[in-house]
C-alpha cells in the first residue's frame, strides 16, 4: 500500500498511509491526543479532523486545551443552536451564524411570524445538550453552485447568499464557500445541514461549555430596509472554568453598566424627548464632567496647547473641501438650508481648526502650533447602536490639532505620547495596549518620505515607552498612519481611548503653508491627538472602571459628616464648614434618621467618607472616620489630621 509522509512542528515526521486523515495522524501520535485534538492546521490551513493529508504537508494538531480552538468552538455551538432552534420550530430559516469574541450568535426567522424572548432560551439551550448527548458527527461536502440552489430551495437567506457568492458580491459576514463552482456545506444529522466553510469540531458531543445570552432583533444584511429577523447570542469556552469565569466577569459588567448607575447616582438621564444618543447631564455629573475638563485645561495649559471654540455649524462648502461630505456624509445629521446657503452640524472639529491655522501668515518659528477645544459634534449614529454614553449621537471630543514641520514629527509624537499616557494615568488607568496601524497598500496621500518618518516617528515613541503594541500592516487610514491606545479596566475590559494620527491630506485641501528658514513655502504636517475621545464616552467608561466609586478628586461628594445624635449637629457643621474652607465638597446628613441607617446611606451613595461625631469628638475636636472599602473605622482623628489626610488622597490620585 502507498505510503505519505507529513512534517509536524518539531521537524519530526510521521509515515502514515495513503489517504490517511489528520485524524488518523492523531491516534498514531497517541490516544490522548486523539481524544483531545478538535482540528488540524495543514500547511497554514486549519482543517477538519476528517480532511485527507497529502504527502510532504506540516501538519500541527488544534486540541480542546488550545485557545484557537475556541473560534472552531464558537462556530460549531451556533451550528449547534440552530438545528435546536430548527428541532424545536419546524420551518424556521436561518440566514448567518458565525462566531464571534467571546461566543457566537445565529440569525433566524420563524414561521407565522412567530417571535422568541429570553425565556425561550432555556428550552432551545436544553435542546442543544440533548444534541450534544447524541454525539453526531459533523460530516463536510462539496456541491456545485446549481446543486446548492436546489439543496437550500427552502432557505431563502442561504439562496441569497449562494447567488452573492457566485456573483462575487460576498459579505465577510457570510458563512459559506464558493471555491470556483463548489459550495461546502455541513450535515450533522439527518434533518440539518448548514451551507458553511468550516472547519468544526469531529462531533457534537467536543461541545458543552456554552450558555445562550439573549434574543435580539437584527436586520438582514445589517440594512433596514430589509427583514427584521431574530437573532439569539450565546457565549462557548473551551472548559467549564473559562465558562464560568466569563459568565461572572458578565455579571460584574452589568452591574457597573453605566447607564444604570447614573440613574442609581443620579448623573446622567437620557429622556425619550430628546431622541436616542442625547443625554442631559445632572449636576452631580455635571460636576464629575467640570472637575475632568477643568483638569484636563490646567494639563493643556502646562502642555503650551493654546485653547480654541469653534461653532456647532458650517457652511457646506467647508466639509467639501475637507472631504467630509465625500467619505462621511452618512455619519452626519442632515443639512439646513437657509440665507441661500447649505449648513451641516458638524461631525468633527478639525476644519475650524485648520480655518485657524489659516486665518494668518506661519512661520516656522511660529510651529509647533498646537490647538484644542472642547468642541461638542453630532453624528448620525443609527439608533440601533446608539449605547448610552459610550456611543452617541452629540458628545464633546477634547480635540487636539498640531500643526508641525516634517522635521518636528517624530519630537511631536514622543511628546503627545507622554502626555496621553500621563492623562490616562492621572485618571487611573495604568494597563495600556497599543496598535501601530501603517500605510494602506491600495490608496495614500503623501510621499514615501514622509510615510516614513511619520510611521517611525510613532514605533519609536511606543518602544521608548516600553509599551505593548501590535502593528496592523496597512491599516492606516490612507492620509496618515496612526496610533491607537487602549486601557484595561478594573474588570480587564480593553478599552480604546487614545489616538494620535497623521494626517497628511487636510493641509493638501486646505492649501496651508509656513514660511520656513530658507524663505520658501512649505506644507506643515497636521497631528489629530483625541485623548478621552469623547467627554462622554470617557466619563462612561471611568464610571464602570471605578464602579461609580470615584477616587476622591472626582467624587462630587467627597466627606459626609453625621451627627450621632441632635445635639451634635452644631458640632458637625463646624467640622463641614472647616473643610469646605480648604476646598472640600462636604455635606452634613442631620440626625433624622438613625444613625445605622445613615452610615449604610453613604456607602450606598459611594462617598470617599463618611465622617461621625459624637460626645467624645465634640469635647476632643475629632472625629471618626468611616473610609470607603474599609471595615474599621478609625477613631479619635483631628480634623486637622483628617483634611491633611484628604488632601494628601486628592492629591495622589491625580
Amino acid at each position: 500500500m502507498n505510503q505519505l509522509t507529513v512534517r509536524l512542528p518539531d521537524g519530526s515526521e510521521r509515515v502514515l498511509e495513503d489517504g490517511a486523515t489528520a485524524a488518523d495522524l492523531a491516534a498514531q501520535i497517541g490516544p490522548g491526543l486523539a481524544k483531545a485534538a478538535l482540528t488540524a492546521v495543514v500547511d497554514g490551513t486549519e482543517v477538519d479532523l476528517a480532511a485527507s493529508l497529502t504527502d510532504g504537508v506540516t501538519v500541527e494538531l488544534v486540541t480542546d486545551r488550545d485557545e484557537r480552538a475556541l473560534h472552531t468552538i464558537r462556530h460549531s455551538t451556533a451550528h449547534l443552536m440552530a438545528q435546536a432552534i430548527l428541532d424545536l420550530h419546524p420551518g424556521a430559516t436561518f440566514a448567518i451564524g458565525p462566531p464571534i469574541e467571546h461566543g457566537f450568535y445565529y440569525d433566524f426567522e420563524l414561521p407565522d411570524g412567530k417571535t422568541l424572548s429570553d425565556e425561550d432560551l432555556a428550552a432551545i439551550e436544553d435542546r442543544m445538550r440533548s444534541l450534544v448527548d447524541e454525539d453526531q458527527p459533523f460530516e463536510r461536502h462539496e456541491i456545485s453552485v446549481d446543486e446548492a440552489l436546489d439543496l437550500f430551495s427552502g432557505e431563502p437567506y442561504k439562496v441569497e447568499m449562494i447567488k452573492s457568492f457566485a456573483g462575487g458580491a460576498a459579505s465577510s459576514d457570510d458563512v459559506g464557500e464558493i471555491s470556483g463552482d463548489v459550495v461546502s456545506y455541513y450535515r450533522n444529522s439527518d434533518t440539518f445541514l448548514d451551507m458553511c466553510t468550516g472547519p468544526h469540531v469531529p462531533t457534537t458531543g467536543r461541545l458543552g461549555h456554552f450558555k445562550l445570552q439573549k434574543v435580539a432583533g437584527a436586520y438582514w444584511r445589517g440594512d433596514e430596509k430589509r427583514p427584521m429577523l431574530q437573532r439569539i447570542y450565546g457565549t462557548a469556552w473551551l472548559n467549564k472554568k473559562d465558562l464560568k469565569a466569563h459568565l461572572h466577569r458578565l455579571e460584574e459588567a452589568e452591574k457597573r453598566d453605566h447607564r444604570r448607575l447614573a440613574n442609581e447616582m443620579d448623573l446622567v438621564s437620557w429622556p425619550e424627548e430628546l431622541g436616542p444618543g442625547l443625554a442631559v447631564w445632572h449636576p452631580k455629573g455635571a460636576l464629575i464632567r467640570t472637575l475632568m475638563e477643568d483638569f484636563s485645561r490646567q494639563r493643556h495649559t502646562e502642555g503650551g496647547y493654546e485653547f480654541a471654540f469653534s461653532p456647532h455649524i458650517a457652511k457646506s462648502v467647508l466639509w467639501e473641501t475637507s472631504g467630509h461630505l465625500d467619505f462621511y456624509a452618512d455619519g452626519m445629521y442632515p443639512p439646513m438650508e437657509m440665507d441661500g446657503a447649505t449648513y451641516y452640524p458638524k461631525p468633527m472639529n478639525c476644519p475650524f481648526h485648520v480655518m485657524i491655522y489659516k486665518s494668518n501668515q506661519r512661520s516656522y518659528r511660529d510651529l509647533p502650533i498646537k490647538i484644542f477645544e472642547l468642541g461638542t459634534v453630532y453624528r448620525y449614529e443609527l439608533s440601533g447602536a446608539v449605547h448610552g454614553l459610550l456611543r452617541s449621537r452629540g458628545f464633546t471630543q477634547d480635540d487636539s490639532h498640531i500643526f508641525v514641520t516634517r522635521e518636528d514629527i517624530a519630537e511631536q509624537i514622543a511628546d503627545l505620547l507622554d502626555f496621553v499616557l500621563d492623562m490616562l494615568r492621572a485618571f487611573g488607568f495604568d494597563d495600556f495596549q497599543a496598535k501601530l496601524s501603517t500605510r494602506p497598500e491600495e490608496k495614500s496621500v503623501g510621499d514615501d518620505e514622509i510615510w516614513d518618518m511619520a510611521t517611525e516617528g510613532l514605533r519609536s515613541a511606543l518602544d521608548a515607552h516600553g509599551l505593548d503594541y501590535i502593528v496592523d500592516e496597512g491599516g492606516g487610514a490612507f492620509y496618515g498612519p496612526k496610533i491607537d491606545v487602549d486601557v484595561k479596566d478594573a474588570i480587564g475590559r480593553a478599552w480604546q481611548l487614545s489616538t494620535i494620527q497623521l494626517d497628511f491630506n487636510l493641509p493638501d485641501r486646505f492649501d496651508l503653508e509656513y514660511i520656513g528658514a530658507d524663505g520658501d513655502r512649505h506644507r506643515p504636517v497636521m497631528i489629530h491627538r483625541a485623548l478621552m475621545g469623547s467627554i462622554e464616552r470617557f466619563f462612561g467608561v471611568l464610571l464602570e472602571h471605578y464602579a461609580g466609586n470615584f477616587p476622591a478628586w472626582l467624587a462630587p461628594e467627597q466627606v459626609r459628616v453625621l451627627p450621632v445624635a441632635e445635639a451634635h449637629q452644631e458640632y458637625a457643621e463646624q467640622v463641614a464648614s472647616t473643610l469646605k474652607a480648604g476646598g472640600f465638597r462636604v455635606d452634613v446628613d442631620p440626625a433624622t434618621d438613625p444613625l445605622g441607617k445613615r452610615v449604610r446611606r453613604g456607602k450606598v451613595d459611594k462617598l470617599p467618607y463618611v465622617l461621625v461625631v459624637g460626645d467624645d469628638d465634640v469635647a476632643a475636636g475629632t472625629v471618626g472616620v468611616n473610609t470607603r472599602g474599609e471595615k474599621d473605622v478609625d477613631r479619635d482623628v483631628t480634623v486637622e489630621d483628617f483634611a491633611a489626610r484628604l488632601h494628601d488622597d486628592v492629591d495622589q490620585k491625580r
